[in-house]
Formats: structure tokens, sequence, C-alpha cells
């Protein structure tokens, strides 16, 4: 897909990813086929993320988390739940954060804010970066469903991703993301809506598998069955 993006006179975008396991290391893959540029990083370091950068080209590099946010025109939240307040604040001041965590009990400990429904975990996220302007997304796909589903604008087998944000400049920024990487959007509301789409409820994983027992089977999730998965959701 990079092919033919300079020569359409589409300019590049970086593309900054905090957290590069398996769905930040998916979307950077995706980014770098739609034509932009990521700066990859993690907790280990930037000398852990050399194979994938390698992998995936010129148009990737590693570094820090830092450096995946001060560089980043977009930035890709990717971390556990549990280390959301490691995600540095100053270099994400005005920028459109795409944040892709789901708060696991299993594996972050108890937050009883999100226990009780106070609060969503993309909430938290905002809360945390009050000068950023967070989009959910990619919350609800599994990592080789998300790989396996891109298609070009307009295929009738396209399939959609559900966002959920405040500022409808970064909702709109983020859906022209999405679409180049290959999914439609569905806009589920606010933040606040976000809930809709985390886990146990039917948007979540099974709307793109062939078999909900066996999701090493993707199978297309269009705008009209995310839309009546994200209705169908209940507290």
């Amino acid at each position: 897909m990079r092919r033919g993006w300079t020569e359409l006179g589409i300019s590049m975008t970086t593309v900054g990813l905090i957290g590069s396991g398996n769905i930040g290391g998916t979307v950077a893959r995706l980014a770098v086929d739609a034509g932009y540029d990521v700066v990859l990083s993690n907790s280990r370091g930037p000398e852990t993320l050399k194979d994938l950068a390698d992998e995936l080209g010129e148009h990737a590099s590693a570094g820090t988390a830092h450096d995946a946010a001060q560089v980043g025109d977009l930035v890709v939240v990717s971390v556990p739940l549990k280390a959301y307040r490691a995600v540095p604040v100053e270099p994400l001041t005005g920028k459109v954060v795409i944040d892709t965590n789901n708060y696991y009990p299993q594996r972050d400990g108890v937050f009883p804010e999100l226990d009780s429904g106070e609060i969503t975990s993309s909430e938290l996220l905002q809360r945390h970066l009050p000068e950023s302007r967070v989009v959910k997304v990619f919350n609800n796909i599994f990592f080789k469903h998300l790989a396996a589903l891109p298609r070009p604008s307009g295929a009738a087998d396209r399939s959609a991703l559900a966002i959920a944000g405040d500022d409808a400049a970064a909702k709109a920024e983020v859906t022209a993301f999405l679409d180049r990487i290959g999914y439609d959007t569905v806009d589920a509301g606010s933040l606040a809506e976000g809930w809709r789409y985390q886990p146990d409820t039917p948007a979540y994983g099974t709307i793109y598998s062939a078999d909900p027992t066996d999701w090493e089977h993707p199978a297309q999730g269009d705008a009209e069955k995310l839309r009546a998965a994200l209705g169908a959701a209940t507290r």
C-alpha cells in the first residue's frame, strides 16, 4: 500500500507507538504499509525493538516512550492499564492520542472506579493527559484479526472499528487514519460511552471471528454488525 502515497501528494505523518506488543506492533505494521513513518517504543528499551524496526523497514525506528510521544503527530498508547500513569504527559500536549487499552483486573489489579462504572478506562487516560485529545479504538479486536481484515476504501467486505472520544476534530483525524490503514469507522460517542466495546460486551472480539470459540479465523465485522453489537451492550 505504501507505493503511490507520495505520488498522490498525501503528506507523510509520523505515528508514535507507546507500547509495541501485539496490538501496537500490528498497528505499526498497518501504518507503515499505508505510507506512515512510525517510531516504536516499549518499557524495555529501544534495543529490544531493533528486530521489529528492521522488519518494518526504512519507515520505522525505535526510541523511548518520550521519543515516540515527542515525534509522533498521532500517538498510539498500547500499554497495560496498570502502566497508564507512566505515559509521558508534556510531549503529548495538544496531540491526538489513540488509546487501545482494556481493563483486565487479573492483569492490572483492581480499579474500584472502573468496577463501579463511575469512569471508563479511556477516561482514566484522558484524566492523566488533560491537554491531549484521547480517542478509544482497537480495544475490541484480536491482533490477528486486526492484521488480517484491512480492505481498500469502498470494498464490500470491509470491516469497521468503533471509536469514542470527546473531541470531534480528534475523532475525524482518527477516522481518516483508520480509513487509510483499511477500516471503516463507527462512532460510539463520547469517551464515557467506550464501555460499549469493553471486554465481555457483544462488540468485543467475536464480531471479527468466524467462530466465537476459535479466534484463529477472522471474519468481516462490518459497520452494521458493529452498530448492532454496540447497541446491545448492557451494564
